[in-house]
């Protein structure tokens, strides 16, 4: 938890206690059901909540704007982000259930009340959304041809509304057809060695 008391010292007693909340919720719940590797669990601070909450320095979410998170798994990023942007609605989506099962109970301890999860298919979902956020689901044509449709018009941040996506490595393969995609590195943010070839790619959509 203190690694993200370290990146993150605005946070409020309901959100230290929220984070405070999420290993041993996260640790009983990858005991009954496997959303999260045995050997990433023991990092939980830093591969997954301190991971997604990049996204929250590239791009802050105002309130009342709507992000939608596909292929969240147990929650990632949307949960952690749910937690620093109480007035921020998410929508969580997977299309396997029991990971939905995982992101509805850990939501309901924590008391968020800004985030919905759904198991459905991201080509699936209605509505249109300011953000799309993910975390390494597939590759990016696919993911853009998933998403693009569901992109708010109506633009509310810094950033232009489109994706952020986490993802590793060397991306110049996969964004060929993304001239206007921007890689953030997570280095200038965090720290810690996991960060090294860690980013946050940001590519503006408009609706079609």
């Amino acid at each position: 938890m203190e690694v993200i008391s370290k990146y993150f010292s605005e946070l409020s007693e309901t959100q230290i206690n929220q984070f405070s909340k999420l290993e041993e919720l996260y640790k009983e719940w990858n005991a009954q059901i496997n959303v999260i590797s045995r050997k990433d669990i023991d990092e939980l601070y830093v591969r997954h909540v301190l991971h997604s909450l990049g996204i929250a320095k590239v791009q802050p979410f105002k309130p009342n704007s709507s992000i939608l998170d596909v292929g969240t798994g147990g929650g990632f990023p949307g949960i952690p982000l749910a937690i620093l942007f109480p007035e921020t609605n998410f929508y969580l989506v997977d299309s396997i259930g029991k990971k939905i099962k995982v992101v509805k109970e850990v939501s309901n301890a924590l008391g968020l009340k800004n985030v919905k999860a759904e198991h459905v298919r991201a080509e699936n979902v209605k509505g249109e959304f300011d953000f799309i956020v993910s975390r390494a689901v597939t590759n990016m044509n696919d993911f853009v041809k998933w998403t693009r449709t569901k992109i708010s018009k109506k633009k509310k941040h810094e950033l232009k509304n489109g994706i952020l996506y986490l993802k590793g490595g060397d991306l110049t393969e996969e964004l060929v057809n993304f001239p206007k995609a921007i890689q953030y590195n997570l280095t200038t943010y965090f720290e810690e060695d996991f960060f090294e070839t860690k980013k946050v790619v940001h590519i503006p959509l408009k609706k079609k």
